[in-house]
């Protein structure tokens, strides 16, 4: 299948590494000319060079913090006018901290706050005069399997997430006359440095180890695995492609089955 993503140009947010790389690597695989950023310079460079190397398409790199309005806005600004258009966002940002209701203080959630909504909304404000002005484009934001069903110890997932969702839905809406599809990528259990942290935090908690926390988090998936960083990047790339051009206001699984509500 031709995605139709070849020389497209494309904002990933928060993509050194995890689901953020695999998802600019996935659409620089399939020829889109993409844009980075990280918190960290070096690792932004680090995480394109890689992605160049591997595919032979350049990618350009920025420090930016998603949780920081104005060097996310200069962020996308400047990505833009260095790609010379816009026609994929992709919002991505690393998850807020675990923990429970109880553990969690004011403090963090104002700082999940700015991370994991602010930085869709400000993302979306910032892009959308550029995809306007290229004609349309896709919106896709990354959340997580919490938006269909809350997660043990993940309170600030299970509040912010299903915000995102929603916002995203309005917005499929609001922005279907301007060519503009929105949607949203549910990853459940993928194999990234953030599950490493998740389930050793899931360990200290049940006093436990992470092994232990692996081994029962894998029996619960039909699927009986986690996936890996590539599939979930596959199915981001078709979402942005115009392979999905009849796709808007939906919300997309990736989880091996492991929501089984309708």
């Amino acid at each position: 299948m031709d995605l139709a993503l070849g020389d497209q140009p494309a904002i990933v947010t928060a993509a050194s590494a995890g689901l953020g790389y695999a998802t600019a690597l996935a659409l620089a695989r399939e020829g889109a000319r993409v844009a980075l950023c990280s918190r960290d310079l070096h690792r932004a460079r680090d995480a394109a060079a890689r992605i160049e190397q591997e595919t032979g398409t350049p990618v350009l790199a920025y420090a930016a913090d998603v949780a920081d309005a104005e060097e996310l806005r200069g962020f996308i600004d400047r990505a833009s006018g260095d790609l010379g258009d816009l026609r994929i966002l992709v919002c991505n940002a690393g998850g807020p901290p675990a923990g429970s209701f109880t553990s969690l203080t004011e403090a963090d959630w104002a700082t999940a706050y700015q991370l994991t909504l602010m930085s869709v909304v400000r993302s979306v404000q910032a892009a959308l005069p550029h995809l306007r002005r290229s004609g349309g484009g896709r919106i896709l934001s990354i959340v997580s399997s919490s938006v269909k069903r809350p997660l043990d110890n993940l309170t600030l997932s299970n509040a912010y997430r299903p915000a995102v969702q929603g916002l995203c839905k309005s917005l499929s809406v609001e922005l279907a006359p301007d060519n503009i599809q929105v949607n949203c990528l549910a990853p459940g259990r993928i194999l990234t440095e953030r599950i490493q942290v998740l389930d050793e935090a899931a360990a200290r908690k049940r006093g436990t180890t992470w092994q232990e926390v692996r081994a029962r988090s894998e029996g619960e998936i039909p699927m009986r695995r986690l996936g890996t960083p590539d599939e979930f990047g596959r199915v981001a790339a078709f979402l942005c492609s115009g392979a999905a051009s009849y796709v808007s206001g939906s919300t997309l699984l990736v989880d091996g089955g492991a929501v089984t509500s309708l």
